[in-house]
C-alpha cells in the first residue's frame, strides 16, 4: 500500500502546486471582486455534483463490487458490468446535464440566492453557469475511468489528470483572458476545455489494461443492479457532504462581496495537505480494504486502517499548527498582488485559522469512510452525513449570522461538523471491532506530542518578528521558505528522535 501511496501523492502534490499556481493567477486576475466571487461558486456547482456522481458515490459503490469480478477473472462478465455501469453513467449525466442547462436561472437561484436578485450578477452567473456545467459529465467519466485503474494498481494517471485542468486555466488566465473585456467567460471556456481534454487521456490506459468500456443500455445486469442496490445510499451520503457545502456556498453569497473568494482561498490551502495525503491515502484504501476477505483477513483490514490514520495523523496535526500560525504569511505570499488587496489577505488569513482546527478531521474522514465502503455499508456514512448537515447549517446560521462572525463562522462551523463526524464514524468502527484503541501513552502519541509542542514554540517565535504584509514579493518567499524549511526539520528531527528508527516504518 505504501508504494501505490507514494504514487498518488507524488501525482496529487503536483496537480496541487499547478492548483496554487492557478489561484494566483485568478485572484491577481479578478481579485476578491463580484466576478470571482460569482467564478468561484459557480464552478463550486459542476464540481459538487461531479463529487455527487463520481468521487462522493460512484466509485465507492462500484471499486469493491469490480474487484469482485477481478477475482472472479470472468473476463466476459466483467466487460458486460463496466459497459452497463457506463451506458447508465452517460445516459443519466446527459439528462442531468440538459435540465441543468435549461434551468441554469433557479440553480443560481438554489445555490446563490444573493446574485439571484441582482440583475447583473444573475446574468453573469447564469451564463457562466451555462459554459462550466458540461465540465460535470465529462470529469465524472474521468473519475469513472480512474476508478478501473486504481482496481488495478495504476494511480499515476488519474493522480497527475488533474494538472490538465489547472495548466488550462492558468494559461486562459494569464496569456488570454486579460485581452478581453470580461476575463471571467474565458475562464469558464477553459473549464469546459480541461474537461474534455482530462477524458481524452484516459482512453490509452484504459485500453492499455483491456478495459475500455463500450457503453450500453443493460438493467438485466446483474452487477450493475448490485451496484445500483449500493449507490442510491452512497448517492445520499455523497449528496449531503456536497449540500454541506452548499449550505456554505448559500451563506458566504447572502454575505459581504468578497467572502466566497476569502473561503475559496482559504479553502485551497486546506485542500493542499488534504489531497496531497488525505484523499491519496482514502484513494489507495479502499481498493486495498476491498481485495481482502475479511472472514480470514480482519486483521490485515483493521492494521490497513490504523495505518491509514496514523499517517493521516502524522501530517494533520503539524499542517494544523502550521496553517494556524502562518495563515498570513502564507496567503500574502500566495495571493497578494494584483487585485487581491491587503484587507483580502487578512480577511482569508482569518477564514485560514478558523478552517485549519477542522483539517485533522476533514483528513480522517478520507480514511474511514473508506472502512465502511469496502465492507459495501454504504448506509451508516449517509447518516452520518446527515448529522453533519444539519449541524452544519445550524452552526453555520449560528455564528455566521446570530454572533456576526461573517465568512469566520462559516469555516468554523464546518470544522465543528466535521469534529463530531469523525467522532461518530470512530466510535462506530470500535463498536464493530474495525479499530483497536491501545494505550494513549503509545510512542506514536508521545513523538506527535512533542513535536507539536517543538514546531509551536518555533513558529510562535518566528510569526512574532515577522510581518510580511510590509514585505517585499522576493522577502515574503525567501522568509516563508525559511519557515517551512525549518519547520519540516523540527518536527522531523523530534520525530525521528523519539521514535529512534525511521518513521516510514510507521506506515509500512
Amino acid at each position: 500500500m505504501f508504494v501505490n501511496l507514494k504514487k498518488v501523492v507524488s501525482g496529487t502534490g503536483v496537480s496541487r502546486i499547478f492548483g496554487l499556481i492557478r489561484d494566483i493567477s485568478t485572484t491577481n486576475l479578478m481579485g476578491a471582486s463580484i466576478f470571482h466571487d460569482i467564478f468561484v461558486i459557480c464552478l463550486k456547482i459542476p464540481n459538487l455534483f461531479r463529487r455527487f456522481f463520481a468521487e462522493g458515490a460512484l466509485n465507492q459503490a462500484f471499486i469493491p463490487i469490480y474487484s469482485e469480478y477481478e477475482k472472479a477473472e470472468n473476463e466476459r462478465k466483467t466487460y458486460a458490468f463496466i459497459n452497463a455501469v457506463a451506458g447508465t453513467l452517460i445516459t443519466i449525466l446527459f439528462i442531468f446535464t440538459v435540465l441543468i442547462l435549461i434551468f441554469a436561472p433557479a440553480f443560481i437561484f438554489l445555490f446563490a440566492p444573493g446574485f439571484y436578485f441582482d440583475p447583473f450578477k444573475q446574468d453573469i452567473s447564469v451564463t457562466v453557469l451555462r459554459i462550466m456545467f458540461p465540465y460535470l459529465s465529462l470529469i465524472s467519466l474521468v473519475a469513472f475511468a480512474g476508478g478501473i485503474q486504481n482496481s488495478h494498481n495504476k494511480f499515476s494517471v488519474p493522480a497527475y489528470t488533474p494538472v490538465i485542468f489547472n495548466l488550462c486555466l492558468i494559461v486562459a488566465a494569464i496569456l488570454i483572458a486579460p485581452m478581453y473585456e470580461m476575463p471571467i467567460f474565458v475562464l469558464a471556456w477553459g473549464v469546459l476545455l480541461a474537461g474534455i481534454l482530462q477524458l481524452l487521456i484516459q482512453i490509452l490506459p484504459l485500453w492499455q489494461i483491456k478495459r475500455l468500456p463500450v457503453p450500453k443500455i443493460n438493467f438485466k445486469n446483474s452487477g450493475l443492479r448490485r451496484f445500483l442496490k449500493l449507490v442510491a445510499p452512497a448517492i445520499l451520503a455523497g449528496g449531503i457532504i456536497q449540500i454541506n457545502l452548499l449550505v456554505d456556498t448559500i451563506f458566504a453569497s447572502l454575505l459581504e462581496t468578497g467572502s466566497p473568494t476569502w473561503l475559496y482561498v482559504s479553502d485551497r490551502l486546506i485542500q493542499f495537505p488534504m489531497g496531497i495525503f488525505a484523499i491519496a491515502i482514502g484513494t489507495v484504501l479502499l481498493p486495498t480494504l476491498s481485495k481482502l476477505d475479511l472472514k480470514n483477513e480482519k486483521i490485515k483490514f483493521i492494521q490497513s486502517v490504523h495505518k491509514g490514520q496514523r499517517f493521516v495523523i502524522f501530517i494533520a496535526v503539524p499542517s494544523l499548527i502550521g496553517l494556524f500560525f502562518c495563515a498570513e504569511d502564507l496567503i500574502s505570499t500566495i495571493f497578494y498582488r494584483g487585485a487581491f488587496t491587503q484587507i483580502d489577505v487578512l480577511n482569508s488569513s482569518y477564514s485560514l485559522m478558523a478552517f485549519s482546527f477542522g483539517l485533522p478531521f476533514f483528513m480522517l474522514m478520507k480514511v474511514l469512510t473508506p472502512a465502511f465502503f469496502a465492507r459495501k455499508d454504504t448506509k451508516t456514512p449517509m447518516y452520518v452525513a446527515m448529522v453533519s448537515l444539519l449541524l452544519n447549517a445550524s452552526l453555520n446560521y449560528y455564528l455566521a449570522f446570530m454572533l456576526d462572525f461573517g465568512h469566520i463562522g462559516i469555516a468554523l462551523g464546518s470544522s465543528i461538523a466535521a469534529l463530531i463526524s469523525v467522532l461518530i464514524l470512530e466510535f462506530i468502527l470500535y463498536k464493530d471491532g474495525f479499530i483497536k484503541i491501545k494505550s494513549v501513552f503509545n510512542r506514536f502519541n508521545i513523538m506527535i506530542l512533542f513535536s507539536s509542542l517543538s514546531l509551536i514554540l518555533f513558529l510562535n517565535f518566528y510569526t512574532n518578528l515577522t510581518n510580511f504584509i510590509e514585505f517585499s514579493q522576493v522577502e515574503r518567499f525567501l522568509y516563508l521558505s525559511i519557515e517551512v524549511i525549518i519547520s519540516i526539520i523540527i518536527y522531523g528531527a523530534v520525530s525521528r528522535l523519539i521514535l529512534r528508527k525511521p518513521i516510514q516504518t510507521l506506515f509500512e
